[in-house]
């Protein structure tokens, strides 16, 4: 298919599915839904002349007829869940986008504290829900999030209420196994912290039988005044996947957000990770990890809007590209006219591991208040050749010298990890990625 004619599949798909949900106990969504049609239906999808797209071409998704995709048996996946071990003790499952309640576990959770499918929530919980369902993610302006807008059917839905602490991690994990057919699913979740809560959420997108498949996934933060959220998305897709997915964060006045963002699979990946300083005093940390090797593609666009005075932002990228691997970082900081003594730092390190890797890399900022402290830097490097030959001469061998200082340019962002048991199903995640990617260049 060429983009006109993907457009109007989807529109097709669109359409249909608008009106079954009006149907349905999610019928007070049809207003959202309706417009999300018509902002995609102007839209359309992007190409590289848009310069929010000009690093990454969609021609691979577009051409492909995905078929929606379907609930697998909960069986296929049960023995892959448990060999993540206590990283996903505490869980909300979803295959192909439908929640699994046979693989999920919850132990106790705080009271008023509710945890569960989005799908569940909107039909039961609408006052939680409706608030904020579609009121952050931006698809008047972006095709992706329309279009998911527009399809969505299910995702997690986390609300904690005021000064409720959820101590243990609740991590979504989301599994793909698309079978002979090229299927697309819309995955959608939303997280609220009420004022002076307290959780950590991860969420995961796995895939255990490298499978061609589109992931859409959008999810929406509400962190309340005061409030603090640690969230972790680890993508590990299959190697034929597409995955695009957007995270749009509220603050509220004296929040407190970080993201970690460790991208180590699929054919095609897009992130973006924007958030909102939309209340005075609020603190903000992005932190984000890639690794490519092959023909991979990743692209990490984010945004952080400093709109309330006397804010923080960090956000630190780093990308790992090996083979003919290419990587994009685009990252902007705003800050508004209102938005005095604003403090944010960005810095982008890259290292590529082979003469055919690549980065297009392009920090911003763009300032329209001058009582403000802020600054970008961006590098691209490769191995120090003089290191190499440090641990050579005390007889490592060259792919274990490459694996060791790789894993230390990584250990800056796993390093931050606060969880345990994220920390340790990440550095296993990341030994196995390194390793294919030090014996690429211990051969060269």
């Amino acid at each position: 298919m060429n983009t006109e004619e993907a457009k109007d599949f989807y529109l097709a798909r669109c359409a249909d599915h608008e009106r079954e949900k009006a149907r349905g106990a999610e019928s007070w969504t049809g207003e959202i839904r309706r417009d999300a049609i018509a902002r995609f239906a102007a839209l359309g999808f992007p190409t590289t002349r848009d310069e929010e797209w000009r690093y990454t071409s969609v021609a691979p998704i577009v051409k492909i007829p995905f078929a929606p995709a379907k609930g697998a048996a909960d069986g296929i996946a049960g023995r892959q869940i448990e060999e993540l071990g206590d990283a996903a003790a505490n869980r909300l499952v979803f295959v192909n986008g439908k929640f699994s309640a046979p693989l999920s576990r919850l132990g106790p959770l705080p009271s008023g504290v509710i945890a569960c499918s989005l799908a569940a929530a909107m039909s039961e919980r609408r006052d939680k829900v409706e608030p904020h369902w579609g009121r952050y993610a931006g698809y008047r302006d972006q095709c992706f999030v329309a279009l998911n807008t527009a399809l969505a059917d299910d995702g997690a839905f986390l609300f904690v209420p005021p000064r409720a602490v959820v101590e243990a991690p609740i991590h979504c994990v989301f599994i793909s196994t698309a079978g002979n057919e090229a299927t697309a699913a819309h995955p959608r979740s939303l997280i609220v912290l009420d004022g002076g809560s307290r959780a950590t959420v991860v969420e995961s997108y796995l895939n255990f039988d490298q499978t061609v498949y589109f992931n859409n996934a959008v999810t929406e933060v509400v962190v309340g005044n005061d409030g603090v959220l640690d969230h972790y998305k680890i993508q590990l897709e299959s190697e034929r996947a597409f995955h695009v997915a957007t995270q749009q964060a509220q603050l509220g006045r004296g929040a407190n957000f970080s993201s970690h963002s460790i991208a180590l699979g699929g054919a095609l990946t897009r992130n973006d990770v924007n958030a909102a300083l939309d209340g005075e005093g609020g603190d903000c940390t992005l932190n984000g990890l890639y690794l490519t090797y092959g023909q991979q593609h990743v692209d990490n666009h984010t945004r952080i809007d400093h709109v309330q005075p006397r804010c923080t932002s960090r956000e630190l990228y780093k990308g790992i590209m090996g083979g003919r691997s290419r990587g994009v970082f685009n990252g902007k900081i705003y800050v508004h006219k209102t938005a005095e003594k604003t403090d944010a730092r960005q810095t982008n390190r890259n290292l590529l591991l082979s003469e055919e890797a690549w980065i297009d890399t392009k920090p911003q900022l763009e300032i329209y208040n001058n009582d403000v402290k802020c600054s970008h830097g961006s590098t691209i490097g490769q191995l120090d050749e003089d290191a190499l030959f440090y641990l050579r001469a005390r007889g490592i061998d060259p792919q274990a010298a490459i694996g060791l200082l790789t894993r230390g340019f990584a250990a800056d962002i796993t390093g931050r990890i606060k969880s345990a048991s994220v920390a340790r199903w990440v550095e296993k995640l990341l030994t196995e990625k390194i390793d294919l990617l030090s014996t690429d260049r211990g051969k060269l």
